[in-house]
């Protein structure tokens, strides 16, 4: 296949390569991707995360070992097993459907690749219309705030939420960011903020406890936050804390927009309870681990509930940023989510 750079995808040697996102910001670490279990292995470990970019590496993989001369049956058998990787992230379900229509073509092999590479170049130009619809929103001067990361990290191209960020940034609209620290991974902290700095973007960094402070001093005008799945009822699945600012915006009357390409839609699913949750390993809560080293702070016999995700109503949601349009409450309410979108 030929050469890809993405910030945190590349193919070179014919070989897939991911951005190991747990050891940033302190360590740009390469890692190979060379078989589904590598990569399994990276999903489960968030070192490659983000809704599209787990599509997209699943989709890359199956690419290359298609070309590498896998059997059709197994390239089939590894394409379920990517699928089952992530439960709650509808892209790479969507992603690997069109992979799979592709398996059924006289030339499969030619016909995966290609689609492979199809999904890289929409995913790219969905994140720049992402971009320009919500950059529309941002008022001159706006202070923003957003949760986990959704940058390039997350994606073929600029990102979600990121993205918009960059765009308003781009026109002189943004005096600030807060970032939330996205406990318990730190996504925020750790990535997030990395991205702001490389793109000059100001930022501030938050724990996640207080944001209810800065809204009520008034120091928040939008939050801006990206989505893991979207239901036809305009719920909407993303990385845990979301809800929880969703709720705060609403008491505090701030826009609460969220930033997603279509291919986040689900609209087999009916609402956010439809949504599978994905529950994470005890150790992310019980203390904390990192390219320092790991630290545990919690009793060794500590009971742990950790849900990856929360659910947002739609009804807290002041705006749904798609790469097609910005989709407004009327809108939902008036069912369009609960026909296929893109």
């Amino acid at each position: 296949m030929r050469p890809l750079n993405t910030t945190s995808l590349t193919l070179r040697d014919n070989r897939l390569w991911i951005l190991d996102q747990q050891a940033l910001p302190q360590e740009k670490r390469w890692l190979a991707s060379d078989s589904v279990e590598q990569l399994v292995g990276h999903i489960h470990a968030l070192r490659v995360r983000g809704a599209p970019l787990i599509g997209l590496s699943a989709s890359l993989l199956l690419a290359l070992l298609a070309e590498r001369g896998l059997p059709h049956d197994d390239v089939l058998q590894a394409l379920g097993t990517l699928r089952a990787a992530r439960p709650t992230a509808v892209n790479l379900m969507n992603n690997l459907d069109r992979i799979k229509l592709a398996l059924t073509q006289p030339d499969w092999r030619a016909a995966v690749a290609e689609e492979a590479w199809r999904l890289v170049e929409e995913d790219r130009a969905l994140c720049d219309r992402i971009a320009d619809h919500g950059a529309a929103l941002v008022a001159p001067g706006s202070r923003l705030l957003t949760h986990c990361n959704t940058g390039g990290l997350a994606t073929a191209g600029i990102g979600t939420a990121i993205g918009v960020l960059l765009r308003a940034h781009q026109q002189g609209k943004v005096a600030q960011v807060w970032v939330d620290e996205t406990r318990p991974l730190l996504q925020g902290g750790r990535l997030t903020a990395w991205e702001l700095g490389e793109l000059q973007i100001p930022y501030r960094l938050i724990c996640d406890s207080m944001a209810a402070s800065l809204m009520a001093q008034g120091q928040v005008d939008a939050v801006w936050v990206g989505a893991d799945r979207i239901a036809a009822n305009g719920d909407v699945a993303n990385k845990i804390g979301t809800y929880s600012l969703a709720v705060l915006a609403h008491y505090h009357r701030i826009p609460f927009y969220v930033a997603a390409p279509h291919t986040t839609h689900d609209p087999a699913c009916a609402d956010g309870a439809a949504i599978p949750i994905e529950q994470r390993a005890a150790e992310e809560v019980t203390g904390v681990s990192g390219s320092f080293g790991q630290c545990r702070w919690a009793p060794d016999d500590a009971e742990v509930y950790n849900p990856a995700f929360d659910v947002t109503p739609a009804a807290l949601i002041s705006g749904w940023v798609l790469d097609s349009s910005v989709i407004t409450p009327q809108q939902v309410e008036a069912g369009i989510f609960r026909r296929t979108l893109g």
